[in-house]
């Protein structure tokens, strides 16, 4: 007779983990990951920045004047270089945040800023 409990239990998955250690195995991967690290941080900022928030995509659309859909597309988008938002966009959201949008560049492999 088979068991009917039907808990969830959620399997441990750490994206970073993997990503390192197919970078540490595989050159090409490596080449690949390391051209959208700045996708990736732009995006951890939107993300983080909701967070921070304590706001639901619901939440910062509504308060951007958009539906939940285009909002999820907005934080997905960055991880395409032919679709990325706006700069515009990018103040609204932050704006929706309680933030202000901040752009800052960075020697490569540093995280030192160029102070100008």
């Amino acid at each position: 007779m088979m068991s009917t409990d039907d808990t969830y239990e959620p399997v441990f998955f750490d994206p970073g983990e993997v990503a390192a250690k197919k970078c540490a195995t595989d050159p090409e991967f490596k080449v690949a990951y390391d051209a959208l690290e700045d996708e990736f941080a732009a995006l951890a900022a939107l993300l983080d920045a909701r967070v921070h928030a304590g706001l639901t995509q619901a939440e910062v659309a509504s308060r951007m004047g958009v539906s939940q859909p285009v909002l999820a597309r907005i934080e997905s988008s960055l991880g395409k270089k032919d679709h990325s938002p706006s700069l515009h966009t990018l103040r609204r959201y932050a704006h929706a945040c309680g933030m202000k949008l901040v752009i800052q560049m960075v020697e490569p492999n540093k995280n030192k800023a160029v102070n100008t």
